[in-house]
């Protein structure tokens, strides 16, 4: 088969999305033996790793690179959808293609190719007044198109597959389960000492990793922290600025046991998953979670708030709190913290899950849909 994708999102570092990318392209990479893969990048000021270039180029697959900016791109696709499809050029050099991977940002009018996309949440249908009001639209705009036009859409968690057919009606067999992989190093212990000496962070910690954005939920679980008054313990949270400026004041507590650590590389990450004594997760909605799944890996106990894609992916290895109740997070807080058993269980709950969640499975799964 002739295969292309949209690989533009990668370029996002710290976001679920360019990490379920990168894992992506490397699965292919690594697994594919019999297809022809075109990858599409587009991005004006920022390029693609050097190292994965290289990858694609040394695979003998095809690379295309469009200097434009996103935001161009998402207007011809998604706003100008019906009129760029009666252009004369229409993305001629990929209708060469069997089929066609969309991305989470634009779909890319093509009728002369099988289309399929990779749904990762409907957050934005969920919650829609913590989601920024240009990425609302055009989601909106390209799940309208997704519904009309895609073959097949494949998504992250069945939680996602019920709410395409909750929100746009879309039958059931067209929509595919498709949980991804995590590709992680654990850290070694030498790893794991420098990162905690880079960030001044002392055993013990609470690690929360996400975009510092409203949907994550970070004011409550920084009033659950306060409220412990533990004076021993930290909270430490890693993650981008997202969308919303008004999350800057939490960024600026003058709270000396909670750290904002920004960005951190990966082998940083998996330092302090594998240090911290709980991994908090108190999203508001997630279509997947990335970070359950790399906690899981590296052995770290788990508390996050209890709603369906969690349940799904984590199941027995995590705690779950109400997040309409601010004192059931403290509760769980105080519990896991003190209780070295329920740690323990919880670890080895979560060393089993891991276990189903990974590239190879993903790549399997995608090729064989396809064929």
């Amino acid at each position: 088969m002739k295969i292309g994708i949209d690989i533009s999102q990668i370029v996002y570092q710290g976001t679920g999305v360019a990490n379920f990318t990168r894992g992506l392209v490397e699965a292919i990479l690594k697994y594919d033996k019999n297809n022809s893969w075109t990858f599409l990048f587009y991005s004006l000021r920022q390029n693609l790793d050097p190292e994965l270039e290289k990858k694609i180029f040394d695979s003998n697959h095809k690379l295309i690179k469009w200097k434009l900016p996103p935001t161009f791109v998402s207007v011809v696709s998604n706003n100008l959808h019906k009129i760029t499809k009666l252009l004369t050029f229409n993305f001629k050099f990929l209708t060469s293609l069997d089929w066609f991977i969309t991305s989470d940002w634009c779909e890319i009018p093509l009728d002369q190719v099988n289309k399929t996309t990779i749904v990762h949440d409907l957050v934005f249908k969920r919650f829609p007044e913590t989601v920024n009001q240009k990425i609302l639209r055009t989601q909106e705009l390209r799940l309208n198109h997704v519904k009309r036009e895609e073959k097949i859409i494949f998504c992250d968690s069945l939680t996602t597959k019920n709410d395409l057919i909750r929100y746009y009606q879309i039958k059931s067999e067209r929509i595919i389960v498709n949980y991804p992989g995590v590709n992680l190093i654990k850290p070694t212990e030498n790893q794991i000492n420098q990162t905690l000496k880079k960030y001044k962070i002392n055993k013990p910690f609470l690690l929360s990793v996400g975009k510092i954005e409203p949907r994550k939920n970070l004011s409550q679980l920084i009033d659950a922290f306060k409220k412990l008054n533990n004076h021993s313990l930290t909270l430490a949270i890693v993650g981008i600025q997202g969308w919303d400026t008004s999350v800057n004041q939490l960024i600026d507590t003058k709270e000396k046991n909670i750290k904002f650590l920004g960005f951190v590389n990966d082998q940083e990450l998996y330092s302090l998953y594998s240090a911290c004594v709980a991994f908090v997760f108190p999203s508001l909605w997630e279509g997947f979670g990335y970070p359950l799944v790399e906690a899981m890996n590296l052995n770290t106990p788990i508390i996050c708030s209890d709603i369906l894609p969690f349940r799904e992916i984590a199941q027995n290895a995590a705690l779950y709190f109400d997040v309409s109740n601010p004192q059931d997070l403290i509760n769980k807080i105080k519990n896991i913290v003190s209780d070295n058993q329920l740690r323990k269980k919880l670890t080895e709950n979560g060393k089993i899950r891991a276990k189903l969640f990974n590239w190879k499975n993903y790549y399997n799964i995608l090729i064989k849909t396809l064929s």
